[in-house]
C-alpha cells in the first residue's frame, strides 16, 4: 500500500434494491500473494461465500447477511483452490451480528468469534481499523480486495484480487441510491471501467447470500451507474 493512509474497502457487505446480492472484483489485478494478511475467506464446504477481515487474533469482521451455521474461516490464503501451507482453517464459535440488523440494508455487519486464536505471522495479521469518531472523506483512494466473481457468468476468482476506487460525497451517493443509501452507516465508491472495481451480483431468490446455489447476474453498478454502495466498515493501513 501507499505510505499515506489509504482506505481498504472489503467487498463483503454489498446490497441492492433489486434483491439479495454478492460482489466481485471485475478488472483490477491479482494481489501480490500474502500482501493482505488480514484477509479471510469464509467458506461453506469448499465454496467461498464471503470475505472478511481479521481484526483480532480471535475475531473476524464480515457482513451479517453472510451468516451460515456450517461456515469455516480460512486465514493466510492467496489461492483458495489450494491447500497452501500458509493457511489456517478456523471454526466459528459464535456469530455476533449487529443488534439492529434486521435482514435489510442497514447495520449489515457481523463479528465472528473464532474457536481458537490465529497464529500471527507474515501470512496472518490483524488490520488496523479506523479509530472511533474518524471520518472517511470524499475522493479518498481505496483499495478493494476479494475473491469474488470476475465478470458476468464467471466463477469466483481463486486468487485474491484488488482494484482501486474512489469514495464519493454523500449527496452523490444519495442521488444514485436514493432511499437505499444512509450516509451515517454507508459509503459509496466510484467504479472505474478501465481500472476495474467492485461489481454486484444478484441472486434470484437470495440463496447465494447464505452459500447456496442460485442463478446470478451482474447488476448495474458495473454497467450503468457510477457508484457502488457498501457498508461503512472500512479499515486503514499505512
Amino acid at each position: 500500500m501507499m505510505s499515506f493512509y489509504s482506505g481498504v474497502l472489503l467487498p463483503f457487505g454489498f446490497a441492492s434494491p433489486e434483491g439479495a446480492s454478492d460482489s466481485g472484483i471485475v478488472g483490477g489485478k491479482e494481489a501480490k500473494p500474502h500482501s493482505r494478511p488480514y484477509m479471510a475467506s469464509l467458506q461453506v464446504g469448499k465454496d467461498h461465500t464471503c470475505g472478511g477481515i481479521l481484526i483480532r487474533q480471535d475475531f473476524v469482521l464480515t457482513s451479517a447477511h453472510c451468516k451460515h451455521a456450517g461456515m469455516t474461516v480460512v486465514l493466510g490464503a492467496h489461492n483458495i483452490s489450494r491447500q497452501e501451507a500458509s493457511q489456517q482453517r478456523m471454526e466459528v464459535a459464535e456469530f455476533i451480528p449487529h443488534p439492529q440488523y434486521t435482514g435489510e440494508y442497514d447495520y449489515d455487519v457481523m463479528l465472528l468469534k473464532l474457536k481458537r486464536v490465529a497464529v500471527l505471522n507474515k501470512y496472518v495479521r490483524p488490520i488496523e481499523l479506523l479509530k472511533k469518531g474518524g471520518r472517511i472523506r470524499a475522493h479518498l483512494r481505496c483499495t478493494v480486495v476479494g475473491w469474488g466473481r470476475t465478470g458476468e457468468d464467471l466463477p469466483a476468482s481463486k486468487v485474491l484480487k484488488e482494484a482501486t476506487e474512489q469514495t464519493q460525497f454523500d449527496f452523490e451517493c444519495k442521488n444514485i441510491w436514493q432511499q437505499y443509501f444512509n450516509g451515517t452507516q454507508m459509503i459509496c465508491t466510484k467504479f472505474d471501467r478501465k481500472k476495474g472495481g467492485v461489481c454486484q451480483v444478484r441472486s434470484n431468490g437470495g440463496s447465494s447470500r447464505h452459500g447456496g446455489a442460485a442463478s446470478e447476474r451482474l447488476l448495474s453498478p458495473c454497467r450503468e451507474t457510477p457508484a457502488d454502495r457498501c457498508s461503512a466498515t472500512t479499515s486503514f493501513g499505512g
